[in-house]
């Protein structure tokens, strides 16, 4: 395992989500997919949110962080617009393009646990 902490994966594209747990698990993140219980908000390190999970990724990750999830987070989009690059900016999240090219995922993932190790 590259880290003990989950990557908490909220993406509801079936063929999109299976796609990230095998790559992500490959590379020995551990992945937990949705929020099954409040508690598991604690144990995440990274969130990937699609932008479009539950109608707005952004508006989920803002009702995360009012339940006190503070794990950094990546948004994944398609052809983002300057008003969206903009909402990830203002949310302090990162974003990815889709569709997914070589490894800047895991890159982004990989640099979240330096940050926590430093800190």
């Amino acid at each position: 395992m590259v880290d003990q902490a989950k990557i908490l994966l909220l993406v509801e594209d079936i063929s999109v989500l299976s796609a990230l747990r095998f790559s992500l698990s490959v590379e020995g993140f551990e992945i937990a997919e949705g929020i099954a219980k409040e508690g598991d908000l604690s144990t995440a390190a990274a969130l990937v949110i699609d932008e479009c999970y539950a109608g707005d990724g952004l508006v989920a990750l803002d009702g995360l962080k009012r339940q006190g999830c503070c794990a950094p987070a990546i948004i994944l989009a398609t052809n983002p617009t300057v008003k969206l690059r903009a909402r990830v900016a203002a949310a302090n999240a990162e974003l990815i393009e889709k569709p997914l090219l070589g490894d800047e995922l895991s890159s982004a993932i990989r640099a979240i646990f330096e940050t926590r190790k430093a800190a």
